[in-house]
Order: structure tokens, then sequence, then C-alpha cells
């Protein structure tokens, strides 16, 4: 079975909820990390927890999500081997595993509604990466992780 990890903020709450199900229905063992109701909470607490998944080598790949998901982004592409792309249509959640090979999915429930929300996550996970050029380019980003961790 596939894994994936989710996190949110209260305002996401309801489309990770949405999202949950829909993954599971789609044979995705689902790695819930918070919240755990749509109470006002913090994004940055959770977008790092997800994010430092990501980076550990603990999870493959994750989605955020938060009302704009430009926070969820800051955040997450913090942490070294983290890619993560705040995709508002299916057009950039393809480029954005096509040419970035994106780890973790950033949604905006201000903008992207469940069955959008589905369709995006649909082909992102359905995506490959197209290597070639394109793997040039991530080993320059490995490489300035590299030189800011060596600071």
């Amino acid at each position: 079975m596939k894994k994936i990890a989710i996190a949110s903020d209260h305002a996401g709450f309801n489309l990770k909820e949405k999202l949950k199900s829909y993954l599971a229905e789609n044979s995705f063992s689902v790695k819930d990390l918070g919240p755990s109701s749509c109470e006002r909470c913090d994004y940055p607490k959770f977008a790092y927890i997800l994010a430092k998944e990501i980076s550990d080598g603990n999870m493959k790949s994750g989605i955020l999500i938060c009302k704009s998901g430009i926070g969820n982004s800051i955040v997450a592409n913090k942490l070294p081997r983290v890619r993560a792309a705040l995709c508002y249509n299916v057009t950039a959640a393809r480029l954005s595993r096509q040419h970035n090979d994106s780890n973790v999915l950033v949604l905006g429930s201000a903008f992207v509604n469940a069955a959008l929300a589905k369709r995006i996550v649909s082909v992102w996970l359905n995506t490959k990466f197209e290597g070639g050029r394109h793997r040039r380019r991530l080993n320059q980003i490995k490489e300035i992780e590299r030189k800011i961790r060596g600071r």
C-alpha cells in the first residue's frame, strides 16, 4: 500500500478530511499529522511536522492544506530535501512533479474546493518526474541546500 502524510491548519481541516477519505479510497495509507479538529491553530506547527517527516526520509510524500497555502509552502521549504509546491490547478500540479519532482503538495482551501482538490491530488500522485534537464536543476537545488547547511 502506498503511504502519504497529510496535515492542515483549522482553515484546511475540512478539506483535509475529505482528501483523507479520497486517498484511502484510492489505496493509500494516510498518516494524518493533525490537527484533529477545526479549532483555531497555527499552521507553522503542522507544516513543520509534515515537512520534517519528508526531510528525515520517514515519508516520501505529503499534502499540506491551509487557507492560502502560502504559509505552509514557506515553512515546508525551509527543510532540506523538501520540495513543496503550492498548486491551485491541475497544470501546476503536473508541472511540479514533471519538472521539480515535488514531494509535498500544498493546497489553499480558499482557492480550491474538494472536487478540484481531488483532481489536483490525482494528477500530482500519478505524474512522474521527467528527469533530463530537470535533474540538473534539482542537483543545483541540492547544492544550495548543502551550502546553507554548511554555514
